[in-house]
């Protein structure tokens, strides 16, 4: 007979999951950022929030963590495996791309942050040690949120999101040594001197890189190659799994941080053909497990203490945001970066970050730092963390308030035709764009392009193709394009927001203009029909009936057969996306329009 099984052994893994799976996913439906919505859970179920009154009403211990120390191995695992990506990350290529901004924006506003935030704590009266900690990790911004949040916007390839990025690498490459750091200073219980507390760090980590680097070197390769040989997902999970975590005991075996192991073994993967395969393969179990760090985080947030201080926090989190945009918008512009760019770099990278809580608490653990400074201080942090979404929508509209018009390439100066033509429009320049143009081209239908990126059209018509600089966005320049007389609009942009845009602008110059657009999903193609589109073209669901008609080809179904039933079957979605009055009327089959 099986034993009898304690629902409590479970309870605090059930709570961690039913945050991850429904409280964050629910939060993030009303556009709240997953890392604060995991802070928030876990002040409201953490000890100082609904933990703390389970002894009056104890039906609150199914709903809260009882025990944070035991959530402590799962966060760690969490910063571990953060690390291993950022590894992963960081080829030596990558690093010699952005060597400038890596290492002297972001260098620069390490070292300049951590000596005036340190040297503000020393005068408070903290100890060199302390204070030195204090600076570091208070200089060091947060990966998780502004990747997340540059991403969400797609900005990661603008001037602000590469410098960003650039900063956040040269930060997650400083947090290694300032693991050791920690690590070592703890192990001298914080006397000795300080300069050869940093000597030890640095020959004790060389040591432990050159033997994780040495075996690593010689085994990791062969290891995935047989691995990857049994064309097992479950093996090469498992071998991923194993790497990260074996190398993050290694370092710790030897008196360092997990992270660090992590780390190295992400950067010898990083120059492998495998890092593509592992680094999806981690992303799940990557995700989750910083989500319980981020949960543990805010079971760390005292609302008593906040109440107790709140003029010393709140003074503290603006000091810390207001040093470190200063630096940082000063740097930007001595590297010649736009002061637009300069303005938004600064404030996405001036809130605290997720790795002031591993140097603070492991500082405090190892004696080095009291637990009231650091209480304080991480208190702060997190109120800059929790406020940089809004600090992110400041500084685009900030950033868009500062930027200089754009300097156009000759070719991009041309203005479309003024001949009241009949043709069609064809918004974006890129490969669906271009596809769609030579489309047009075959059929011997007259068009023109229209797009946004003063480059991409300066390349078009250097290759002889009929194309426009201008936003299409703008019913004034739609006017100039020829909208009152063009024979369709075509939108093949994949930014859904600038495509309702623009397809609400035509409709309202021609409620008869023919309008086929690009969707993201099923969803985004319903909400097109609805504002007046004639044809909308889901990317999802279009990849699929394309992928179907080739399997089925594949499989040796007749050609005939499969063109008529994937025909079919795209009507049906069809019919099932648009509104049912029906008030946007199919594209008949010979526009091709089935095929943007």
């Amino acid at each position: 007979m099986a034993a009898t099984v304690d629902p409590s052994v479970y309870k605090d893994a059930a709570v961690v999951l039913a945050t991850a799976g429904v409280i964050v996913p629910f939060a993030k439906s009303f556009k709240i950022n997953s890392v604060v919505a995991f802070m928030a859970c876990g002040a409201l179920l953490g000890p100082f929030g609904l933990g703390g009154l389970v002894s009056s009403i104890p039906l609150l211990s199914t709903i809260t963590v009882s025990s944070p120390e035991a959530l402590a191995g799962p966060a760690e695992l969490g910063v571990a495996f953060l690390l291993f990506v950022i590894g992963l990350e960081l080829s030596f290529e990558r690093l010699k791309t952005m060597r400038r901004l890596v290492f002297g924006l972001g260098l620069g506003q390490i070292v300049l942050s951590a000596a005036a935030i340190g040297g503000v704590a020393y005068a408070l009266g903290q100890p060199a040690t302390a204070a030195l900690i204090i600076g570091f990790g208070l200089a060091l911004s947060s990966t998780a949120m502004v990747v997340e949040l540059l991403s969400a916007k797609r900005r990661m390839t603008s001037s602000a999101g590469r410098a960003s990025f650039a900063v956040l690498i040269s930060q997650d490459i400083a947090v290694v040594p300032l693991l050791f750091l920690v690590s070592v200073l703890g192990a001298q219980g914080g006397g000795g001197s300080l300069l050869a507390g940093l000597v030890q760090a640095l020959l004790q980590a060389f040591a432990a890189i050159a033997v994780i680097v040495l075996v690593g070197g010689r085994a990791l390769r062969p290891l995935f190659r047989l691995v990857a040989s049994t064309d097992s997902s479950e093996s090469f999970m498992a071998a991923t799994l194993l790497i990260a975590l074996g190398t993050g005991m290694i370092a710790a075996a030897a008196g360092l941080s997990m992270g660090l192991g992590a780390f190295i073994a992400g950067l010898l993967l990083a120059e492998t053909e495998y890092r593509r395969a592992i680094e999806v393969t981690i992303e799940p179990f990557k995700s989750l497990l910083i989500g319980v760090f981020f949960l543990t985080v805010g079971m760390g947030v005292n609302p008593a203490e906040i109440a107790a201080h709140p003029y010393a926090i709140l003074g503290i989190a603006v000091g810390l945001f207001a040093a470190k945009s200063l630096l940082v918008y000063a740097l930007a512009r001595l590297l010649k970066l736009s002061k637009a760019t300069a303005l938004e770099t600064a404030i996405m990278l001036g809130p605290g970050g997720e790795f002031a809580f591993v140097l603070l608490s492991g500082a405090v653990a190892a004696k080095l730092l009291e637990q009231a400074p650091a209480s304080l201080v991480l208190a702060s942090v997190s109120l800059t963390m929790i406020a940089l979404p809004l600090l992110a929508r400041l500084a685009r509209s900030l950033a868009r308030t500062l930027a200089v018009p754009v300097a156009l390439p000759e070719e991009a100066q041309i203005l479309p035709p003024d001949d009241h033509t009949a043709r069609a429009i064809v918004v974006g320049g890129g490969r669906v764009g271009q596809l769609v143009g030579s489309m047009l081209e075959e059929h011997r239908q007259p068009y023109i392009v229209i797009d946004a990126d003063p480059m991409l059209i300066a390349a078009q018509r250097r290759a002889g193709r009929p194309a426009f600089y201008g936003d299409a966005t703008r019913p004034d320049f739609l006017r100039l394009c020829g909208v009152m007389e063009a024979t369709t609009l075509i939108v093949t942009i994949d930014n859904p927001r600038a495509v309702d845009a623009i397809v609400t602008a035509a409709r309202d110059l021609r409620p008869d203009l023919v309008i086929v657009a690009r969707a993201r999903d099923a969803d985004h193609a319903r909400h097109l029909y609805k504002i007046g589109v004639n044809d909308a073209v889901p990317e999802t669901i279009e990849a699929s009936l394309q992928l179907s008609e080739a399997a089925l080809v594949g499989l040796g179904v007749p050609m005939g057969f499969v063109i008529a039933s994937i025909h079919e079957r795209r009507d049906g979605f069809r019919a099932l996306l648009k509104p049912s009055d029906g008030a946007a009327p199919a594209l008949p089959r010979h526009t091709g329009s089935r095929r943007l």
